[in-house]
């Protein structure tokens, strides 16, 4: 399945994500592996397995091999942090937070890609989970990187779509179940 399939899943309530979708695969102002990199983590993020497929189907010639997994390798690592990260931001009980986390995040240093597209990939996840710690922290590397507020803007419009169409396929699966 590719991304123009999965559009065409999306319910006709949905169409502001379906075009949003189209609009975003045309979208200049990321390179294209930061672009079709940030689909694949969200996708891998949003956990909705026809997104995935379709998705991971869209990127096959998109993106080299080093990309692919360093997208789900920021998907991966940020499913920890996020969670991990959310909690100490979130709890009163504000020792959490002066702890070390004593999690392995090798990956973080050494992605296999450029930093900055790993980066921007693991901030597109981490807005996908909710953490606004990991959010600033990447945010504060890709723009130290030489990215734009209109370039994180774009894989963050990116990931709020490919979130919102697993979640109307959740939905309507949940329906029809």
């Amino acid at each position: 399945m590719s991304l123009d399939q999965l559009r065409d899943q999306l319910p006709d309530y949905a169409k502001d994500i379906r075009l949003n979708l189209g609009s975003l695969a045309n979208e200049t102002i990321l390179s294209d592996q930061q672009k079709w990199g940030t689909y694949l983590a969200s996708a891998l993020a949003s956990r909705n397995a026809p997104v995935i497929q379709a998705i991971n189907a869209e990127v096959a010639d998109k993106l080299s091999p080093d990309a692919i997994q360093g997208a789900k390798a920021a998907a991966a690592i940020m499913g920890m942090n996020n969670i991990y990260y959310r909690f100490t931001h979130m709890v009163s009980e504000k020792t959490y937070g002066t702890l070390p986390a004593k999690l392995r995040m090798q990956i973080i240093a050494n992605p296999g890609v450029d930093k900055v597209d790993f980066e921007l990939w693991s901030l597109a996840v981490s807005a996908i989970n909710g953490c606004g710690m990991c959010i600033d922290s990447h945010d504060a590397v890709v723009r130290k990187g030489g990215m734009t507020t209109e370039q994180v803007q774009a894989a963050v419009r990116i990931a709020s779509n490919v979130h919102a169409a697993a979640a109307i396929l959740d939905g309507e699966a949940a329906l029809a179940g």
